[in-house]
């Protein structure tokens, strides 16, 4: 974990990360290749088991280079951050450029829900949003990655044959609206690729 002094200043850009079954592994890989100069903050929805606490962040942070945190209500997004929603919440993006978690019926049978996270943040950040779906077992994602594309914002669909789990990338591409359809391994350069073009 970066000892780097946070950016107090608002993002104008940010990352969402949409993953289920599979999705650890795949996450691990992805942030760890994130560096420290990274400055889009990276929220992520991912399925994990609602009754019991979560060690991801935890285990995330021995790996990456970016601090990883667990999302709490209200906080402002800060840059450089990646923010995982907890187990049994939606995590959304306000228009102050909060998070904000809620309780609201699953979608998709999924609470958190990857729809909800990408339509809020599509909402905030527009054509400066990035989505990625990567591997999981359903559709969660599907809509939520439409909206990014209706927004403006860049799509990015893990190749379903490289991921653990097929479901939800090949649900996200039945969309029509991936600009991007990458392995796992050409997702995290492709991210600081844009980063350095910002």
């Amino acid at each position: 974990m970066s000892n780097r002094r946070p950016d107090l200043s608002q993002p104008r850009h940010a990352v969402v990360i949409g993953t289920s079954a599979g999705g650890v592994e795949a996450l691990s890989r992805l942030l760890a290749v994130l560096p420290a100069s990274f400055s889009w903050p990276v929220l992520v929805v991912i399925h994990l088991d609602k009754n019991r606490q979560s060690q991801l962040a935890r285990a995330l942070n021995h790996r990456c280079s970016l601090p990883v945190k667990e999302a709490d209500n209200m906080e402002p997004i800060i840059p450089g951050t990646v923010y995982l929603a907890p187990p049994n919440y939606h995590l959304l993006v306000d228009d102050t450029l909060h998070l904000a978690l809620a309780v609201d019926d699953p979608v998709s049978f999924s609470r958190p829900s990857v729809d909800v996270l990408f339509e809020s943040a599509a909402d905030v950040f527009r054509e400066n949003l990035i989505g990625v779906i990567l591997t999981g077992a359903n559709a969660d994602g599907a809509r939520g990655l439409a909206a990014v594309k209706a927004m403006g914002g860049t799509t990015i669909v893990q190749t379903p044959a490289t991921a653990s789990f097929r479901g939800m990338p090949e649900a996200a591409l039945a969309t029509g609206g991936a600009d991007h359809v990458l392995p796992l391994a050409e997702i995290a350069p492709l991210l600081i690729r844009l980063h350095g073009a910002e």
